[in-house]
């Protein structure tokens, strides 16, 4: 019985090993992984008001994956310029922070998607009834962060949808600034990404409401330097690791991000 409980452990112990996710030997003799991020975008990565501490949907992941790969994440605060010039000088090895994968950041970084989102349109409450549907946006002004993508989604949208009588919109400084002049008045609605307005909404109640469903669909992904296959299927395993044991899901019921779930892990590379 000794002897079959010992070819048993031995059995097991080399099973693990061949299941073992393998990282590029730096990462791994250094035993962490760099990780870029702006904590100004709730309910993914902010700070916690009462300790400073960061928190956040991604930041759950992210130290879920760490676990998962055997290293430390080491959290690197930048600013959102500073996303893909620090994945292509080398400073950082990832970048986890509610980052959108577009098809034009595939030449400098690939992208492991985990969140399927989109952005949707909203207005204060007390305009709620001026705005049934979708179509009573059009010759509105609409703001959003004009560092996103939003804005050419926006302009898609309103050729599509409004003809003669397009959407006016109005670029802020990121999306608490849409949210400042949507309160203030001088616009008449704003644009965020689906996997965050029903947080912000819980944090302000009484203030918002949706219009429409989302009117695109895109992927929030982990960005990692283009030439770094190993890196890339290391986080596709440890992430895939995750959706098959529950975490995953755990931890999109825990921030309220549900209905943004993805079945599979997928990498979206560039050349």
């Amino acid at each position: 019985m000794k002897r079959l409980l010992v070819a048993a452990a031995f059995l097991a112990a080399m099973s693990a090993s061949v299941m073992a996710i393998e990282l590029p030997a730096e990462i791994a003799k250094r035993g962490s992984i760099k990780v870029a991020l702006v904590p100004n975008y709730p309910p993914m990565e902010f700070r916690d008001p009462a300790t400073s501490a960061l928190t956040g949907f991604d930041i759950d992941l992210g130290e879920a994956l760490g676990r998962k790969l055997g290293v430390k994440i080491e959290w690197t605060e930048t600013s959102f310029a500073e996303f893909m010039p620090s994945i292509s000088t080398g400073r950082v090895d990832a970048i986890l922070s509610g980052f959108t994968d577009y098809a034009s950041r595939h030449e400098i970084a690939s992208f492991v998607d985990y969140l399927r989102s989109g952005p949707k349109f909203f207005v204060q409450q007390s305009r709620a009834s001026e705005f049934k549907d979708m179509a009573a946006l059009c010759g509105k002004k609409v703001g959003a962060s004009r560092r996103t993508m939003f804005p050419a989604e926006i302009d898609k949208w309103s050729q599509n949808n409004c003809g003669s009588n397009p959407v006016q919109f109005v670029g802020t400084d990121g999306s608490a600034d849409a949210r400042t002049q949507l309160r203030q008045g001088r616009i008449d609605a704003a644009v965020q990404g689906n996997e965050t307005l029903p947080y912000l909404m819980d944090l302000e109640p009484g203030t918002y409401a949706p219009v429409g469903d989302p009117f695109a669909t895109q992927f929030t992904g982990i960005a990692l330097p283009v030439k770094e296959k190993a890196l890339q299927q290391a986080m596709v395993e440890a992430l895939d690791a995750l959706i098959a044991d529950g975490t995953y899901r755990t931890l999109l019921a825990k921030w309220k991000l549900s209905d943004n779930a993805i079945e599979k892990a997928t990498i979206n590379a560039g050349q």
